[in-house]
């Protein structure tokens, strides 16, 4: 029997996950501190890997078991923002800390399906944050059929506004 394609487990180097996220963006170095400062992340040191301007072409952040994969947009390079969901403690200490850092709430904490409560950023870089907590108490979302339709409109009309705007850039380029 042949092994599986995915590694996992003790098949990869230590610390590693078997899919890591990676965005490239204006600003990395800007951006692992806003991930430090609102969901206490810590970068890894070692990863930095800047190039002769000082631009990122390679950091990592870790984020509980995880890491996010980070780089500076090269010139010629467009911005590729991420989609990343979160487990965290408390959603709405996440949302609060990423405004107080120019984020925008998406979708404020709302009960979800499962007993979750789900709330979403966007962050200044032009990523997008599901975030997972505990309920907090309240109802969950019931299945589509005559439920509220906010956890879908709530992103559609982001995701439609960018699309829309012409302008795909992140958040912080548009910011006066």
């Amino acid at each position: 029997m042949s092994p599986p394609l995915v590694r996992t487990g003790s098949d990869l180097p230590p610390g590693e996950r078997t899919i890591n996220p990676f965005a490239i963006v204006d600003g990395a170095a800007e951006l692992i501190v806003f991930i430090e400062e609102v969901f206490d992340g810590k970068e890894r040191a070692e990863a930095r890997t800047p190039m002769p301007s000082g631009a990122l072409i390679h950091a990592e952040v870790q984020m509980g078991d995880s890491a996010l994969l980070l780089a500076d947009r090269q010139p010629g390079w467009p911005v590729i923002p991420a989609l990343l969901q979160v487990y965290v403690n408390d959603a709405q200490q996440v949302l609060d800390r990423a405004v107080e850092r120019k984020a925008v709430v998406i979708t404020e904490v709302t009960p979800f399906y499962g007993g979750e409560d789900l709330a979403r950023l966007r962050d200044p870089w032009g990523n997008i944050w599901w975030l997972y907590a505990p309920a907090r108490g309240g109802d969950a979302v019931p299945h589509w059929e005559g439920g509220s339709t906010y956890m879908f409109d709530s992103l559609d009309e982001t995701l439609r506004g960018i699309a829309n705007s012409g302008n795909q850039q992140p958040i912080r380029t548009l910011l006066p």
